[in-house]
């Protein structure tokens, strides 16, 4: 047996960190078009119901250190994705950011409802039309948490399907209806499409381009805050407003 040597590459790209639900089919998908190339992001999946409740959602706390702890020790994770929207509602953002870093060394911690909070911001919206594709009962809290940071739900609408593996499915014609009939109400400055695992990315532009409002996505507004907190630019065409220069106007 011969014994081979070997160097060490110091470099290495920029990594981030992504909890994905069990059930979830798309947000890795997506993320892939979303975030730049030369931007790594390693997966660690959390247990999840296969149907949706409030109580289900809160059960996610009990596992998120032992999935971040999952995750690879000898990379350099600069930020982590959590992958769930009203998820995060019922645990709350500070409790998830508290528990990832309990698992696994990182300076950043975000996940959907921070990062929508952070581009209503970006954007100068305050008030949007809220599309979920679950039982309405699982978004009132999401509402709330909204409300709470300055951003007024003042349409609802829902698809009211509480099995992850029909959201996952719901077409994207249906999706697209759905928002564009919102997005004409006047007192409506943005529309957005709840649930990580919803298919929203190929929809987004012609929504845009038929209301003529911004319409963010829970995928579209985690990658664009892990991109916003690492410092990093992400040019998108067609996936949204959100990623286009902001108007000197």
């Amino acid at each position: 047996m011969m014994n081979l040597a070997y160097d060490l590459t110091l470099s290495r790209p920029k990594q981030i960190g992504l909890i994905v639900l069990q059930t979830d089919e798309t947000l890795e998908r997506d993320l892939r078009v979303l975030l730049p190339d030369d931007l790594e992001f390693l997966v660690s999946r959390v247990p999840s119901a296969t149907s949706v409740s409030r109580e289900s959602l809160q059960a996610m706390a009990n596992e998120l250190t032992q999935t971040a702890s999952l995750l690879p020790v000898g990379a350099t994770l600069s930020a982590i994705g959590y992958g769930c929207t009203s998820g995060t509602a019922q645990i709350g953002a500070d409790r998830i950011a508290t528990l990832i870093k309990a698992g696994i060394q990182t300076p950043k911690v975000t996940e959907p409802v921070s990062a929508l909070i952070a581009a209503c911001a970006h954007l100068g919206i305050t008030r949007i039309g809220l599309i979920s594709p679950y039982v309405a009962s699982v978004s009132d809290q999401l509402r709330i948490v909204l409300a709470d940071a300055g951003i007024e739900v003042t349409k609802f609408a829902t698809f009211d399907e509480p099995t992850e593996e029909r959201v996952v499915r719901i077409a994207p014609n249906s999706i697209a209806d759905a928002a564009i009939a919102m997005g004409a109400a006047k007192d409506c400055e943005a529309v957005f499409l709840s649930c990580t695992n919803l298919r929203t990315l190929d929809v987004i532009d012609q929504i845009e381009t038929q209301t003529g409002k911004p319409t963010l996505s829970s995928n579209q507004v985690l990658a664009w805050h892990l991109c916003h907190l690492l410092d990093i630019l992400s040019d998108r065409p067609k996936l949204g407003r959100l990623f286009e220069p902001l108007s000197d106007n």
